[in-house]
């Protein structure tokens, strides 16, 4: 059913949907990966679209930036349009000093400065982490594509320009390897659901050094990402006797 941010109708939406920050990513990768794709959202500027990559129904939706941003689509989907999984496929600055501008980091779990995860009255605090199902087929992915990457923790904030410099650095001596701002609300939301999710990052900069990502390599780095996520969706959309004789 449509809602006030998706006017999507039913069976629009494909059970696997790659979501990134940027809505224009969305329709990069609608247009240069997907076959016989249709627009199903324009609410807010947030392109969603379906099409084909492999035979396989895939969708592709932006999310906006932050926390409770994700945290709006991703409820929506798993709810109102019964996806059973959504990737997210972000970019990310390095915290720790081993990360390498260019790596592409699987976030296994997710830190966080957000009070996002309070609406579930927990008697405790909340480990956000990835499914393994997924996360199992990133590896696999991404290792037989030859891109470089960690598995590791991630520090989700609700801030981007921190008010004291260099406190975002802390997170390293915890073996956090970079910070972004969706994953927390993506992780919550698919745990609540009792869907799968997980977050693929790029990443673009580093706190250690001044080096970012021209342009040129965030389009070649990005683009290796989203082939990751694309095989990682045909693995999931699968059926399990499909999988068998794939290998």
């Amino acid at each position: 059913m449509k809602t006030f941010h998706n006017e999507a109708e039913p069976g629009q939406i494909g059970k696997v949907v790659l979501m990134p920050g940027d809505p224009l990513r969305a329709k990069y990768i609608a247009e240069n990966y997907l076959t016989d794709v249709v627009c199903y959202n324009r609410v807010r500027g947030m392109n969603g679209y379906t099409g084909y990559y492999k035979g396989n129904k895939i969708s592709v939706q932006g999310s906006g930036m932050g926390i409770p941003s994700m945290g709006i689509y991703a409820y929506e989907l798993f709810h109102n349009y019964d996806v059973d999984a959504i990737i997210r496929i972000g970019t990310a600055g390095a915290i720790h000093r081993d990360v390498e501008v260019g790596d592409l980091i699987l976030a296994m779990g997710c830190c966080t400065n957000s009070n996002f995860s309070s609406q579930y009255h927990l008697p405790g605090t909340f480990a956000p982490i990835a499914d393994f199902e997924l996360l199992e087929t990133a590896v696999h992915s991404v290792r037989r594509s030859g891109t470089p990457f960690r598995v590791g923790n991630v520090y989700s904030s609700d801030v981007f320009y921190e008010d004291t410099a260099g406190e975002k650095g802390l997170w390293e001596k915890m073996g956090v390897l970079v910070q972004e701002m969706e994953t927390l609300s993506l992780y919550c939301t698919a745990a609540r659901a009792g869907k799968k999710a997980l977050s693929m990052l790029t990443v673009g900069s580093s706190i250690h050094h001044g080096r970012a990502l021209t342009n040129e390599e965030r389009e070649q780095n990005l683009d290796a990402m989203i082939c990751c996520a694309l095989e990682v969706s045909v693995e999931r959309s699968m059926t399990a006797e499909e999988r068998s004789l794939a290998g």
